[in-house]
């Protein structure tokens, strides 16, 4: 078994995003399409791209159409646009929605022969290996959340199904992801904590996820090796550090939107989570998410300037998070006790068989501490939807396949019961 690090090239700093003309200038692009939400095209992160591709004389087009939470209609619109745009350079202003939704339309745009579902993952699409060039893609991340400025990962609702999924290749990921602590600031404070718990959720599922050498079978060609491989020692050091960084400065960065130092942090550990969730995958949280949001009736969540219901990504994830690591860690307790610890429990006369647990408590108490809706109940669940949700995680296999215990559908139920009230 090999293990492969795949990541995007990183620009960090204060006000770097000045430089994107010059990147583009560099790179010879002559027709440049910008990507970004309806919200954002209005706020000081876009206004400081324009500038520098104005400074710059880079020609470019705007679509600012991409959906909060994408869908596949929401990626055909955006690919449609790229292919009538015959664009030599993408740039990319936004949260994960935005990330995602320009990865894709880059990758069809480089295909125009293929069919939607041809690089859709597998068991839903037909999760085709990506062999055509692709062009240069810069990607500007203004939440601190999914890290997508440095994975191969866009992930949507496919509507018909109700169900979330994606396209996974280390093809598409950004050629340049441009991380500046300036965009965190026009953040309000729940889009803060929602990304915030994607990022944590990221470090924990990748951290404790099956290891690489013991996923199988071994792909036969360099090729077909999935971009989530599993645990592994290069992905735990990245998962780590961005848990300590979250464990010190996430409730800083909600509770302050003036409190630079902490927004500039989480941006990082947005990245760094990135890097390791990238490469070894996550597990049941964000298995159990997709349906989570795909099935969302009426919740309309605060700070979220938006016409349609929606569950944000990070608190999709993060609300089965005590239930399912109570769940997993009777497979890798030790990591599991570390990661409790990192997040503030005193383990000093801890049992190990009692890890699962003492996460699950840690993790309760955090998101409390945040406000955060009181289980899936308050988002508009009940019992009753329960096999719905099931239903829509078991073609997740890419991410559920990656959890240390494997789950049976009655596991599943339990997890979700488990899940609709946390405190």
């Amino acid at each position: 078994f090999f293990l492969q690090m795949a990541i995007s090239n990183i620009r960090y700093g204060e006000g770097v995003t000045k430089e994107i003309g010059m990147d583009l200038q560099n790179l010879g692009a002559r027709r440049v399409c910008v990507m970004t939400d309806k919200n954002l095209s209005k706020l000081p992160p876009v206004n400081a791209v324009l500038n520098s591709l104005a400074k710059y004389g880079i020609n470019f087009q705007m679509y600012d159409n991409v959906h909060v939470e994408p869908t596949d209609q929401s990626f055909m619109d955006a690919i449609q646009f790229a292919k009538k745009g015959e664009f030599d350079a993408y740039v990319a202003v936004g949260g994960g929605s935005v990330m995602d939704t320009c990865k894709a339309a880059n990758l069809y745009a480089a295909s125009p022969s293929s069919e939607f579902l041809d690089y859709v993952n597998a068991p839903i699409g037909k999760g085709k290996p990506v062999t055509v060039p692709l062009k240069p893609l810069i990607a500007v991340p203004t939440t601190s959340g999914t890290g997508s400025e440095t994975t191969g990962v866009a992930v949507f609702d496919f509507k018909e199904l109700k169900v979330k999924t994606g396209i996974a290749s280390r093809a598409i990921k950004p050629t340049l992801g441009i991380i500046d602590p300036l965009h965190t600031l026009s953040m309000p404070e729940r889009i803060v904590a929602n990304s915030g718990f994607d990022v944590l959720c990221h470090a924990l599922e990748s951290y404790t996820a099956l290891p690489y050498n013991k996923r199988s079978p071994c792909p036969s060609n360099p090729i077909e090796r999935p971009a989530y491989q599993g645990s592994n020692p290069v992905s735990d050091v990245w998962a780590l550090h961005a848990l300590r960084v979250v464990a010190k400065y996430l409730k800083r960065a909600i509770r302050d939107s003036e409190d630079r130092e902490a927004r500039a942090n989480m941006h990082l550990a947005s990245a760094f989570a990135g890097i390791g969730f990238g490469n070894a995958g996550v597990h049941l949280c964000h298995g159990m998410s997709y349906p989570i949001s795909g099935l969302v009736k009426t919740y309309k969540p605060k700070d979220y300037n938006v016409d349609h219901s929606l569950v944000p990504h990070g608190l999709s994830v993060v609300l089965t998070s005590p239930a399912v690591f109570a769940f997993t860690a009777q497979i890798h307790p030790e990591r599991h006790l570390e990661a409790a610890e990192i997040l503030g429990a005193d383990i000093r006369t801890a049992r190990i068989k009692d890890a699962g647990l003492i996460l699950a408590d840690t993790l309760r108490k955090f998101l409390f501490d945040l406000n955060v809706d009181d289980g899936l109940a308050a988002i508009g669940y009940s019992k009753a939807d329960i096999p719905a949700l099931v239903k829509g995680t078991l073609p997740q296999e890419r991410v559920t396949k990656l959890s240390p215990r494997a789950q049976t559908e009655e596991d599943l139920s339990a997890l979700f019961e488990a899940s609709m009230k946390l405190y």
